[in-house]
């Protein structure tokens, strides 16, 4: 997955790419991963999804879905880490065949272990080939529900739980899933309810537990809304700019399902007000005056975390965060990646406590040419790309935003950036 075609990111000072700018952002891939395996799912009649993502990630989904009744015995997922589980509870109900599920080196670093587990309590078949709790996997054939009832911890991965929520319906005794507190990343299980009660599938909710019959799914059309990561980094870019800058974000919406959308309330303390309309959002930079310290618990949408850090670092805001703990088994180890960035700029991020991280920003400083490792991350590249309203920056490995935001540098360049290949 590695590129070594890096960007020079200079900000034009007198761009007139300055007013009435709107961003077409991509449609949101965590919507579309969860439509695309209840597409899958739905055996009475055909699901049709509009605006299906281009990231990365959902095409290879796509691909691997609509591959698996042809002769294939193994699935790359590449570096899609939701596509890895997703598919290992799909394959784990739904195979009529022995099939292996593989990845990255790094995907093969990244623990799986607990929904493997969970599976096989239920009476699925599923081995490691390597490490014990990583993949690569081989899956075989579900033969008989041993178990109606899990627990599984909610504070690892919210995707372990989207997972085995959508294949329950097809269980034949059905699931209950006791989720143990803490509950991370709750927005994104709230999502994957929405998303099948849309297609007739009830769950019911009784406390942290959720209960879900054998049932059916019905065809359905759906269109993906834009996604909220992806627009987190024009907030920050809107948060960097100059009093009066505005853009509009296309396709997004006031009733979204998507937990990111958390990143209007962070921004607006940022300086940044954002007003809907029936394109999507407009975003002004304000001159509100800004806050010397902001807490943020980031356990309900942990991928805003690097643009927040990127953000206040540039804006000598200081930080004190919690719900940090999944950042460590994302596409690399988030935490150390942002440590290691931001100490270029003069700040700091230091763990002061148990579970509590603290970022000192008063220091900043951008005196010269920056390079900014991307540890093959989308969101480093992208969270980090804003910070060039303050100077020159080198991206390394620029082809990672294809995981989630193929346009991305495309749509900068509309604003008034301009990117040299090194």
């Amino acid at each position: 997955m590695k590129n070594n075609l890096n960007y020079l990111v200079n900000y034009r000072q007198n761009s007139t790419n300055e007013q009435n700018q709107k961003i077409n952002l991509p449609s949101s891939k965590s919507e579309a991963n969860r439509m695309l395996i209840i597409k899958a799912l739905t055996t009475n009649g055909s699901t049709t999804i509009n605006n299906l993502s281009s990231a990365r990630d959902t095409q290879t989904l796509s691909r691997l879905l609509g591959s698996i009744d042809q002769s294939n015995t193994e699935l790359d997922v590449l570096d899609a880490g939701t596509t890895m589980r997703f598919l290992t509870a799909f394959l784990a109900i739904t195979t009529q065949k022995q099939i292996v599920i593989t990845g990255t080196q790094r995907m093969k670093q990244r623990p799986i272990g607990i929904l493997v587990e969970a599976l096989r309590s239920i009476g699925c078949q599923i081995n490691y080939l390597e490490k014990e709790g990583y993949p690569p996997l081989s899956i075989n054939p579900f033969k008989e529900q041993t178990n109606q009832e899990i627990s599984i911890p909610g504070n690892v991965s919210s995707q372990y739980i989207s997972a085995l929520l959508m294949v329950a319906p097809l269980l034949p005794k059905g699931l209950a899933i006791n989720i143990l507190a803490p509950i991370y990343s709750q927005p994104y299980i709230d999502m994957t309810i929405g998303l099948m009660a849309k297609a007739g599938i009830k769950v019911e909710k009784l406390g942290s537990a959720l209960r879900i019959e054998n049932q059916e799914y019905k065809a359905i059309e759906h269109t993906i809304e834009s996604d909220w990561s992806g627009a987190s980094y024009w907030f920050s870019f809107i948060a960097l700019s100059k009093i009066g800058r505005s853009i509009k974000l296309l396709g997004l919406k006031e009733d979204s399902l998507q937990g990111d959308q958390a990143i209007r309330p962070i921004m607006q303390k940022l300086g940044v007000q954002s007003t809907y309309d029936q394109e999507g959002i407009i975003l002004i930079k304000n001159n509100n005056e800004l806050p010397e310290w902001l807490e943020i618990d980031f356990k309900e949408f942990p991928d805003l975390a690097q643009t927040v850090v990127a953000c206040c670092a540039a804006l000598k805001v200081n930080l004190k965060m919690t719900g940090l703990e999944s950042l460590r088994i994302k596409e690399t180890d988030r935490i150390k990646a942002l440590h290691n960035e931001i100490s270029k700029f003069n700040c700091s991020l230091t763990e002061s406590s148990k579970g509590v991280w603290e970022m000192k920003a008063k220091e900043f400083s951008f005196t010269e040419l920056i390079n900014i490792h991307t540890y093959e991350d989308h969101r480093m590249a992208m969270s980090f790309a804003p910070l060039a309203l303050k100077g020159p920056l080198l991206i390394d490995e620029i082809d990672v935003v294809n995981k989630s935001y193929p346009s991305f540098w495309t749509d900068l360049k509309s604003v008034g950036f301009e990117l040299t290949e090194q």
